[in-house]
């Protein structure tokens, strides 16, 4: 019989007026990739900081039994002395010291008090070639891709003689390439006697790689399945509470005439000035419309939102914007959303909330007009708005006072998107609007994203994820390299035009 490592038993864990856990239990096999899956909001992070010291030892109810014996941490500290280590989505990496630096920051190879800088550069480098990193040492964290970090963290988990490794969505934001890789290295991990525990909403993902998954719903246990036994559809019920029998609303659409044009648009590197990250592209987005941009990491999705809105990325930036067939000037933020757009970041933690604040200034924020008299906020008025927009994108939170850091992936991409609505804009621009949340908040944000297409409003949807794109849109551009290589209407569109575009594009500029 396989050893058991881990046992959590009845956790249970309470936030003021909310009880985020209860009765929780999950035991873990030695050697074994266990997934834990479960809507936004569900429990599986805060479970994952009762284990690991996040939340100490007397802050939560109920027993974690690791290795045979009752364990009680105080800090994370002493979880990763008995070997427990978590890589959290948000990477606890520092930007401008070396990956030898921080593989070893809290861990410093010293002698007599004093840093041997060979044995670190040393230690980093056997470290790294454990996780399949060839990289310099010395070289800074800033200088490399989310990819090539994600695998530092996990060096780093190796240093500190990781016995139980937590990964919280690793492959979040990953390429394809980088998270097969990364899902491959687990398996290796296994061969090697490492037990691993996988936070993810990529079912495709926890498919492949995981011997068991355990299902939390609103803070409790509902089951765990063995490999065998897992499929897809059954997760998503257990998840949701409810089969959902189309993962894509059904919508039918009433397309109107051209509302959004970009003409020759081409844009600079801000830092390269002689690389040129567009080249020309034209698109056009129509009243009622969902249009889907599609393309590889790299291809210049983001940086041509970025661009268009508020010239927030790029230098020499030139071409024209048309709404109504008039030409508007986008040239700073205001000036955008003025003339009628809006954009909601693929990065919403660092530009598209203030997670300090509470859910009511974040969904004000972006039209201060709309709540004022005379220049003076009216209190009252934004109440209103924020709970009127919390109820209309279905914002789970205690009250719109909640802090927007406390709220779950899904939720806070929910205020993100009440900010925006708020603003009244007749083009919304969305760029990875359902990154790292769950399926039962994706269905959700579908809705919103019909709804307002209802109303004759453009929607553009930049996302990595094909099966959404071919979801949700009445038509796709394909993005490489900076140029469109492809337009097709959303009957024709599949996986494999898509990729068809890309390669012939590839072909014509190799």
């Amino acid at each position: 019989m396989t050893e058991t490592i881990l046992e959590m038993r009845s956790i249970t864990k309470t936030f003021p007026g909310v009880k985020a856990l209860q009765d929780v239990n999950l035991d873990v096999r030695k050697a074994e990739i266990h997934a834990i899956v479960g809507e936004n909001g569900a429990g599986k992070s805060t479970l994952m900081k009762v284990l690991s010291g996040v939340y100490p030892s007397g802050s939560y109810d109920g027993q974690i039994i690791y290795r045979g014996k009752e364990v009680n941490f105080k800090t994370i500290r002493d979880s990763e002395h008995e070997g427990i280590v978590i890589i959290h989505q948000e990477l606890a990496l520092v930007p401008l010291l070396s990956i030898a630096e921080n593989i070893f920051l809290g861990n410093e190879q010293a002698k007599s008090g004093v840093i041997d800088w060979d044995e670190t550069r040393d230690g980093a480098r056997k470290l790294l070639a454990m996780v399949g990193l060839n990289e310099d040492p010395d070289t800074l964290i800033t200088h490399i891709g989310v990819g090539k970090q994600q695998l530092v963290e996990i060096a780093k988990a190796l240093s500190k003689e990781v016995q139980l490794l937590i990964l919280d969505e690793p492959t979040a934001s990953l390429s394809e390439k980088d998270s097969a890789a990364l899902l491959d290295l687990l398996l290796e991990f296994k061969k090697q006697g490492i037990t691993s525990i996988l936070i993810s909403h990529k079912l495709n993902e926890i498919k492949k790689v995981a011997d068991r998954v355990t299902v939390i719903r609103d803070g409790r246990t509902i089951e765990t399945m063995e490999k065998a036994d897992v499929t897809e559809d059954r997760i998503i019920a257990s998840m949701v509470g409810r089969s959902l029998e189309d993962r894509y609303p059904k919508r039918e659409p009433h397309i109107g005439e051209v509302l959004f044009e970009v003409k020759n648009w081409s844009v600079f590197h801000p830092i390269h000035s002689d690389r040129q990250v567009i080249r020309n592209v034209e698109i056009q987005v129509r009243k009622g419309e969902v249009v889907g941009i599609a393309g590889l990491m790299g291809a210049g999705r983001t940086e041509f939102a970025m661009s268009v809105f508020g010239k927030t990325y790029g230098r020499n930036i030139s071409g024209q914007v048309f709404m109504h067939g008039k030409p508007v000037d986008t040239s700073s933020v205001r000036r955008a959303v003025d003339a009628g757009l809006a954009y909601a970041t693929e990065d919403r933690k660092q530009y598209g909330l203030n997670l300090i604040d509470h859910i009511k200034n974040n969904t004000t924020i972006a039209n201060l007009p709309g709540v004022s008299r005379m220049g003076v906020i009216d209190d009252i008025v934004e109440m209103n708005v924020a709970n009127d927009y919390r109820k209309k994108t279905n914002i789970r939170s205690s009250s719109v006072l909640q802090t927007v850091g406390n709220l779950s992936g899904g939720n806070q991409q929910k205020v993100v998107l009440s900010k925006w609505l708020f603003s009244n804009p007749e083009l919304l621009i969305l760029d990875e609007p359902t990154r790292g949340i769950d399926v039962g908040a994706k269905y959700e944000i579908y809705t919103i994203i019909n709804k307002l297409a209802d109303e004759g409003k453009g929607i553009l949807v930049i996302s990595s994820e094909m099966p959404e794109l071919l979801g949700i849109c009445d038509r796709i551009y394909v993005m490489n390299e900076g140029r469109i290589v492809g337009e097709l209407a959303g009957s024709d569109a599949s996986q494999e035009n898509i990729m068809r575009a890309i390669v012939r594009a590839e072909g014509k500029t190799a």
